[in-house]
């Protein structure tokens, strides 16, 4: 914590994301489900500080904000879960690399057990906000394959907007490979959106694989592999959100 924070005090969730707990959201989830302590009292809503001297607990494990920052591009298999822990004992994305990493890193948005890809972890919060937040606009691009053809007129609308229940879905491009493949980008990428798109239209999804998350590509990563992002490619997602 910084000599200005101590002072003035973070707020507990910030603090939490500075830990390397997860990003803000998902802090916020954990001081609401009564995970938190703050100097031996559970704390279950927003608005707490934490100041230099304060002791905050996590499930019962004290917690401090690390110094070093990390940032990874990891590349998942199919049957790996975006997750700290799973009950099934499904094997984890983070397994993949915590034998070479120490610090205790979260996934930046996530992929499901089935689709493969591009997937960034991390422990900085801020890192996280902005590469997930819709309004920074941060490409995600994906080659998707199909059990049926997948005709050009449907991927239009796509592109224009397109509501499936609730919820309106819009990919800022898309590129036609084949019958039944094609490349497609997002900026928002709202939960499962490409499975609920497709399945909207009784187009069956054999493959969702994410290519590219900003300047950051799979390029050199074999599946189940990572490395680590060059300080360019970390400055361009800053310099990104910082632009809007």
């Amino acid at each position: 914590m910084s000599k200005s924070s101590a002072d003035t005090g973070i707020r507990l969730q910030v603090y939490l994301s500075r830990c390397g707990l997860g990003s803000r959201r998902s802090c916020e989830t954990m001081i609401q489900h009564g995970r938190v302590t703050l100097n031996g009292v559970p704390v279950n809503r927003m608005g707490e500080k934490v100041f230099l001297q304060d002791v905050v607990t996590l499930d019962g494990k004290k917690v401090t904000p690390s110094s070093k920052r990390i940032y990874l591009a990891v590349h998942k298999p199919r049957g790996y879960i975006c997750a700290n822990s799973d009950p099934e004992g499904r094997p984890l994305v983070s397994q993949l690399f915590s034998s070479a990493i120490r610090e205790r890193l979260f996934h930046v948005g996530r992929l499901d057990f089935l689709s493969t890809g591009l997937i960034l972890y991390t422990n900085d919060g801020e890192f996280t906000k902005i590469v997930s937040h819709p309004r920074a606009q941060v490409e995600k691009e994906y080659l998707v394959e199909t059990g049926k053809a997948v005709e050009e007129d449907f991927l239009r609308q796509y592109s224009k907007g397109m509501r499936v229940g609730d919820t309106v879905y819009r990919c800022k491009s898309f590129v036609l490979r084949g019958p039944h493949s094609a490349i497609i980008t997002l900026t928002e990428g709202k939960n499962r959106e490409l499975r609920n798109v497709f399945t909207s239209r009784n187009i069956r999804l054999k493959r969702v694989h994410r290519l590219r998350i900003g300047p950051v590509t799979l390029r050199g990563i074999p599946p189940g592999h990572f490395r680590r992002l060059t300080e360019r490619e970390v400055r361009w997602f800053f310099d990104h959100g910082s632009s809007d």
